[in-house]
């Protein structure tokens, strides 16, 4: 199978705390790295260990950071197209605290691909499973020439409307106002929209029948870092979708994929490697 995503990439560090601290506090971090994060870069590396590789297109600041994003995504098996933007990298500062809970600040814009760079669309019509969580209207477009087109419903509603085009499912959440959908946002509407409830499983609807609700995959081990859980649950309905599953187990396997996320420390360590 053929992956690919449309999205951004962050630079991310990430610091470990017991607690949040509060206003006026100091907390001492018991752990921290860094590295290439962001819903697109955690949305490929799913892909690419379900399907043996996969594609980002991206777009990257002039930076020293935005010139590690490739080499760094390569060894999860990701290929990287990215223009080159004269902003920064977009980086973030992600808190998890002692129960596994991720808190996350980004400092500055996010960087979206554009159908208008030359980053060899044509391969698109190849694909056969593609994950949008960042692209403008027009590259939004070009992501259908692929056989299954799963989209976020996170910041790009707007750009997916103005795109005009049918997606095999979206997935949003019933709890973050910032990834709400809500029926008649699109037109045309998608087959499936999941709205997503964390561990409490969540609600899938598909076009012309009545919503349903999934449960929640249990964990495979301590819950350790929920950063990338969604992405990963998004990527593993791509796969599976494409896959050929039918809509009850594509979303089961999409709840395995995000639940194992977060026995990991980062969004990559325990991602699901088994289809």
């Amino acid at each position: 199978m053929r992956a690919a995503v449309l999205g951004h990439v962050e630079w991310v560090e990430f610091v470990r705390v017991e607690t949040l601290p509060v206003v006026g506090e100091i907390a001492r971090a018991t752990d921290a790295w860094e590295g290439p994060a962001g819903g697109g870069a955690v949305a490929a590396a799913q892909l690419a260990k379900l399907a043996g590789g996969s594609l980002l297109y991206t777009a990257l600041g002039d930076d020293d950071r935005g010139r590690r994003v490739p080499a760094e995504m390569e060894t999860r098996g990701v290929e990287i197209r990215a223009a080159v933007r004269p902003e920064p990298t977009r980086r973030a500062v992600t808190f998890v605290d002692g129960g596994g809970e991720r808190t996350i600040t980004v400092i500055g814009p996010r960087l979206d691909p554009h159908a208008d760079d030359a980053l060899a669309w044509e391969d698109l019509s190849e694909v056969d499973a593609v994950y949008v969580c960042a692209a403008d209207p027009a590259a939004i477009r070009l992501a259908r020439r692929a056989r299954i087109v799963v989209a976020s419903s996170r910041i790009i509603v707007p750009a997916l409307r103005e795109a005009g085009v049918e997606l095999d499912a979206i997935v949003g959440s019933a709890r973050d106002p910032s990834e709400v959908y809500r029926d008649g946002d699109l037109d045309p509407p998608p087959r499936l929209v999941v709205r997503t409830e964390g561990t409490d499983g969540g609600r899938y609807q598909e076009r012309g029948r009545a919503e349903e609700r999934y449960e929640a995959a249990p964990a495979p081990g301590l819950l350790v870092d929920t950063y990338g859980c969604g992405d990963s649950f998004a990527a593993g309905l791509a796969y599976a979708l494409a896959d050929g599953r039918g809509t009850e187990d594509a979303i089961t396997f999409a709840a395995r994929c995000g639940a194992a996320v977060a026995t990991g420390r980062g969004p990559y360590e325990a991602q699901l490697s088994s289809a």
